[in-house]
């Protein structure tokens, strides 16, 4: 792994969208599971108001990181879940844990604001770090299970499907 970049991570602020926009696009460009769209995602949970926790990661002259959280909704009714993604980084910053930096800082953040938990689709070799598990309970159709996974922040595990925001689609 490569040394560590120091940043400085933030709320998005108005003025961010296009830096946020260019860093997913090429965060994502190469990446074997991507649809080429995330980027988008972003603007149209924006758009909707869906947006419920964006943070960026600056270094000395630019953003170099993203992270976006959105409400989801599981169908046993569980109240205040959130959904992590995506996570961007500049390609030849990856590795460096600024990714990391960010996840924390919104679990941190979501917890503060009375969040009972966070789902997301990804590598369980990377998420499992952070603390979050593939929990057979909660569910979201069409990906392989193990790549969905949840982390408890307050109460108990819910039981059921999970849907994501409209931007989703």
């Amino acid at each position: 792994m490569s040394p560590a970049v120091p940043v400085t991570i933030r709320p998005e602020d108005a003025g961010d969208e296009s830096a946020i926009f260019a860093l997913t696009e090429a965060a994502f460009a190469n990446m074997p599971f991507s649809d080429g769209d995330e980027q988008h995602l972003v603007e149209r949970l924006r758009a909707d108001g869906d947006l419920a926790l964006s943070l960026v990661a600056e270094d000395a002259e630019r953003i170099v990181g993203h992270i976006a959280f959105s409400r989801v909704s599981i169908s046993d009714g569980a109240q205040d879940w959130y959904g992590l993604g995506p996570v961007s980084v500049w390609p030849e910053l990856q590795g460096r844990d600024i990714g990391g930096a960010l996840i924390k800082r919104g679990i941190a953040d979501l917890r503060q604001t009375g969040a009972k938990g966070v789902v997301l689709l990804g590598s369980p070799d990377y998420y499992a770090r952070f603390g979050f598990a593939h929990e057979p309970q909660v569910t979201f159709p069409g990906p392989p299970p193990e790549y969905f996974q949840a982390l408890v922040l307050d109460g108990d595990l819910p039981s059921g499907e999970v849907t994501y925001a409209r931007a989703f689609g």
